[in-house]
């Protein structure tokens, strides 16, 4: 017996604007029957998983015990981190090395940490 990933679930004060935040992020819709003010919000990734976000009571306190990686697909780290920025996101921790490699943890605009990694682009360039 084996089971899957079916969801990926973020506690939120508001989903529906923390949800629309990722949407933007990941360039995704939220699912059609989401709108302001629902107690849950998804967002359905191309792999079939779901990134589910639920309100609840209490804000982020301590760090994530587990986060999301993204890479970005059209273009560098830092451009994507830039773009992050400009949208909202924090920068927490820059990982960032003088030869190029390295990632930055960021976070959204509720504290949960994320980080942005090299594109493929920049991997292959450097291997």
């Amino acid at each position: 017996m084996t089971s899957i990933i079916h969801n990926i679930t973020v506690d939120a004060r508001d989903s529906y604007e923390i949800a629309s935040w990722w949407g933007q992020v990941l360039g995704l819709p939220l699912d059609p029957e989401d709108n302001p003010g629902d107690p849950e919000c998804l967002i359905h990734l191309p792999s079939g998983i779901r990134y589910l976000f639920i309100n609840v009571p209490e804000g982020k306190e301590l760090k994530n015990r587990l986060h999301i990686d993204l890479q970005p697909t059209d273009g560098t780290r830092d451009q994507e981190v830039e773009r992050l920025v400009g949208i909202g996101a924090t920068i927490f921790d820059d990982q960032r090395r003088p030869d190029g490699t390295g990632w930055v943890t960021m976070r959204d605009p509720e504290g949960n940490e994320f980080c942005v990694e090299r594109s493929a682009a920049e991997r292959a360039a450097t291997s």
